[in-house]
């Protein structure tokens, strides 16, 4: 039970507010909606709602949220399995630009999908072993989330969320095997490649669409997280190619700032770890996820590569 203005709305396991649990304590309809209209719940689902808190405004916890009241809601429960982004909600598989305007869900048997409200149901089938319980909800695993997510997406899309997947000790495997039991489906192709790239030492979203933005470009491949050894101590860069460039992705914001450091001071600190880079001969090129957006990347980089004599003109 959690207060709201005046009322006590009882939650469910998950912190949802259901109709049929209102109405058993006498809460009526009118009143639900008053607080609705008034900001102090959100209605994530018919019948459904949740209060309305700084965790809940998050459009990531939202839409796991939102995705947990379909689930368990909808007119096609055990027909159905969470799938997709909404898996990958459930999950905590991160994405790239994920869709979080609708929830989205998979057949189980072979009968076709449709789209219908905020729903978006794909059609199956889905095997036993592709489906897992997480809290009390039916998802998809993290395997046929990473692949479901790959072949609705681009390149970029695809790597991410194989990336992610692989960080979160997916099954290579099981990947491929999914990818090779719908070879003729859609997107299929530019998950086989984006797969054949993947690297779980890929440590972000941002890091992982770097690499797409580089890979689709023809440049060539970095080493990842390598460790060098400088004045400073040592230093772990987000990419390397053979020692001489080193690319960061908002460095400032992989390293944080220490239990006790102002910014100014791990500002700073970053700027003397790249200096000790630089005075091995090494060069520094850092972008923000900014720049990611406006497709500047492979033109930072390309300049240096050629320079340094680590890619063709």
């Amino acid at each position: 039970m959690r207060p709201i203005l005046m009322t006590w709305f009882p939650t469910d396991r998950h912190g949802l507010i259901r109709r049929e649990s209102t109405l058993r304590v006498g809460i009526t309809d009118d009143t639900v909606a008053a607080a609705v209209d008034g900001g102090d719940l959100i209605r994530l689902a018919p019948g459904v709602y949740v209060e309305a808190t700084p965790d809940t405004a998050d459009p990531t916890a939202a839409h796991r949220l939102r995705s947990i009241a379909v689930a368990t809601s909808a007119r096609d429960r055990g027909t159905t399995t969470l799938s997709h982004d909404s898996a990958a909600a459930i999950l905590g598989l991160e994405l790239l630009h994920p869709d979080r305007e609708a929830v989205h869900l998979t057949k189980k048997s072979n009968a076709g999908g449709f789209v219908r409200g905020h729903r978006h149901v794909h059609n199956g089938p889905l095997t036993s072993a592709e489906i897992k319980i997480v809290d009390g909800i039916e998802v998809t695993t993290l395997e046929r989330t990473a692949v479901d997510v790959a072949t609705n997406g681009d390149f970029a899309q695809a790597l991410v969320a194989f990336d992610r997947a692989l960080a979160m000790k997916a099954d290579p495997s099981a990947m491929t095997a999914i990818l090779d039991a719908r070879s003729r489906r859609p997107g299929t192709r530019i998950a086989r490649r984006a797969l054949s790239f993947a690297d779980s030492s890929s440590e972000s979203v941002g890091e992982s669409w770097s690499r797409a933005q580089m890979i689709a470009a023809g440049l060539p491949v970095p080493r990842l997280q390598h460790r060098f050894r400088t004045s400073q101590g040592e230093a772990r860069a987000d990419f390397d190619w053979d020692g001489r460039l080193v690319g960061e992705f908002d460095g400032l914001q992989k390293y944080g700032m220490r239990p006790g450091e102002t910014p100014r001071e791990a500002l700073l600190r970053e700027k003397r770890r790249e200096d000790a880079l630089r005075a091995m001969g090494i060069m520094v090129v850092r972008w923000t996820w900014a720049e990611l957006e406006r497709g500047e990347l492979v033109g930072l980089l390309r300049p240096w590569l050629v320079k340094l004599g680590l890619a063709a003109a």
